[in-house]
């Protein structure tokens, strides 16, 4: 085995629970369900705007244990799926170069990477949650927030089960933020004090990742014009309208928070 082979031997090697997912098992039932993230997202804002309403004359609560666990929780797996799906990007881009980086489906079953990313769309369910302590508490809810999480809950259902090219990036930089996002909140939740910068890189990261979406979403477009990256016009469709708007908001976040003075809440969402 030569060194190149070595190194490449080391960024594939997989955990045992990542060999032995079946990731065809995951892609039936993903075909067979998808449709039902219309309906966590119709209970979702039920329990959110309706949570508002039976507040709205009670004491906020102290959340701030359970706040802890929650965003300790999930900024642990999104640092995890982050490095592992970062591995597999890394692979594919010193093997095969940018392009194939993004058209290639092998994200959905390929090694380390399959697991990663039906965790990902699976986690886009459990983290409607966010909006709980936001309710409970009763902070500010802003659109953007509740908007996210709808739509990347649909989004990455629905394509998840076409296996669309582009996937790889979008999975790769929502991990990276989330590592970042939830490790904030887990942070500012333990009660330290965080440097008005960090909010401030953590939204800059986020707009960097919508732009770049919308980057991959054009690229796809273009090179399936040629045949070389299998997707659909109506998930490009989506994709471009999804990506567009959360750019716009998000700077318009950034603008109103950081920009205009306004007191900073750190970031949002994403």
């Amino acid at each position: 085995m030569n060194e190149t082979d070595h190194y490449q031997h080391l960024i594939l090697t997989e955990y045992t629970f990542e060999r032995h997912f079946d990731e065809s098992v995951a892609m039936e039932w993903m075909q067979e369900h998808w449709s039902k993230a219309f309906v966590f997202c119709g209970l979702y804002a039920a329990l959110v705007f309706g949570g508002q309403h039976f507040m709205r004359d009670r004491q906020k609560l102290d959340l701030r244990k359970p706040m802890i666990l929650w965003s300790l929780s999930l900024a642990i797996f999104s640092i995890v799926g982050a490095v592992r799906t970062g591995l597999y990007m890394l692979y594919i881009l010193q093997s095969y170069g940018f392009k194939q980086s993004v058209c290639d489906r092998s994200f959905y079953n390929g090694p380390i990477s399959k697991f990663w990313a039906y965790a990902f769309v699976l986690s886009k369910a459990p983290e409607l949650g966010d909006t709980a302590f936001i309710v409970l508490r009763k902070q500010r809810l802003i659109f953007l927030h509740w908007y996210h999480h709808i739509t990347v809950l649909l989004y990455s259902w629905y394509s998840y089960k076409d296996q669309v090219a582009g996937g790889g990036w979008f999975m790769c930089m929502n991990y990276a933020v989330h590592a970042l996002m939830y490790s904030y909140y887990a942070t500012r939740a333990a009660g330290y004090r965080v440097p008005r910068p960090c909010a401030m890189l953590i939204t800059t990261a986020q707009i960097a990742q919508m732009a770049m979406g919308l980057t991959v979403v054009g690229l796809v477009y273009r090179w399936m014009q040629d045949g070389d990256c299998p997707s659909f016009l109506d998930n490009i469709v989506w994709a471009s309208l999804m990506y567009l708007s959360y750019l716009v908001l998000f700077s318009m976040f950034f603008y109103q928070t950081y920009v205009k003075g306004l007191k900073g809440k750190g970031p949002k969402e994403e």
